[in-house]
């Protein structure tokens, strides 16, 4: 059995490791912003809480969305997307 090399199979399977990829590290540093920014908004503790709680469903929302999405690419800039509004998020509310 001979092996050949078909250029239409390697980009099916480089935009299936590019959106797991994606899901995995673009999901994680959303919830985390996501988990950071919304702690921002209550006490210490409480506002630890709830940035925690909401960043498990913010996380699986980043995990459909890159599936979800109509090519790879629209997947890396729906999450760099999310990303800023966290960090922007963040980044007004300060340091406490």
């Amino acid at each position: 059995m001979r092996l050949t090399w078909n250029p239409m199979e390697a980009r099916r399977i480089g935009g299936i490791v590019s959106r797991c990829v994606a899901a995995i590290l673009g999901g994680y540093a959303v919830a985390a912003l996501s988990s950071i920014a919304l702690a921002r908004l209550g006490s210490r503790v409480e506002g630890a809480l709830i940035g925690m709680m909401a960043s498990y469903a913010i996380y699986t929302a980043a995990v459909i969305w890159v599936f979800a999405a109509s090519s790879a690419l629209r997947a890396w800039v729906g999450l760099a997307i999310a990303a800023g509004v966290f960090g922007g998020a963040f980044w007004l509310l300060g340091v406490a």
